[in-house]
């Protein structure tokens, strides 16, 4: 399936989907690089062996690199709601940001059309769609602390926690609920609470606290977009 508007930019970096795999997670990264042309170059280059369906640029610029029905290589490691081989179950989106400044306007608008359009496509739910450190927290921090997941969520593509009561921290407790979400508690907490804090409590720091607890368990339930 092709994108409408989307410039292709073949990348070798793809093959079959295994096991009858098909699209059930988006995941989204960012490309840590400085351009749109370097990540373009990356994500296309056979020697590094590494590729995404779609790449956003800055500008807003859209990029296919690789058809959705087939596996791109763009996960690695990790895993989510039980699934191991990420690749073969998901699409990967590529977001032109360094991870260390706000991701563009442009790139955002693009980013939430294209989200639209595959979730339709592949009937995914917003819990579908995840970051690369929500599913590999021991090795990844994309798309990190900057991006707006909120955002995403007030217009239906992404999830947010419910409000839920404060609890006294309980690393067991915070661990099975974050699992019950869809987190692998083997990371450990540590990096799974960088997970949980980086998407939905961007600037939190130090120790397992009250807070943290409430985001885990208003994961576990249903709601609607929150509202501006």
């Amino acid at each position: 399936m092709d994108e409408a508007g989307a410039i292709a930019c073949p990348s070798p970096n793809h093959g079959p989907r295994r096991d009858g795999g098909r699209p059930v997670l988006v995941v989204l990264h960012y490309t840590a690089m400085q351009s749109e042309a370097a990540a373009l170059e990356r994500l296309c280059s056979p020697a590094h062996e590494v590729s995404a369906h779609y790449l956003v640029g800055r500008t807003g610029r859209l990029y296919q690199l690789v058809p959705e029905a087939e596996r791109a290589w763009h996960a690695g490691a990790g895993r989510w709601r039980g699934i191991a081989d990420v690749n073969s179950n998901s699409i990967g989106i590529e977001l032109d940001n360094s991870g260390n400044t706000p991701f563009s306007e442009p790139l955002m608008a693009r980013l939430e059309l294209l989200l639209s359009n595959i979730l339709r496509r592949w009937a995914i739910g917003p819990r579908g769609v995840i970051g690369h450190q929500d599913m590999a927290p021991t090795r990844k921090a994309d798309p990190g602390r900057r991006f707006d997941w909120r955002r995403l969520a007030r217009a239906g593509l992404a999830d947010w926690p419910a409000p839920a009561p404060a609890r006294a921290p309980d690393p067991g407790r915070f661990l099975a609920d974050a699992a019950a979400y869809g987190y692998d508690a083997e990371s450990g907490l540590g990096p799974v609470l960088a997970a949980v804090r980086a998407r939905f409590r961007p600037w939190a720091e130090g120790p397992l606290s009250a807070a943290d607890m409430a985001v885990v368990a208003g994961l576990a339930l249903d709601r609607a977009p929150p509202r501006a």
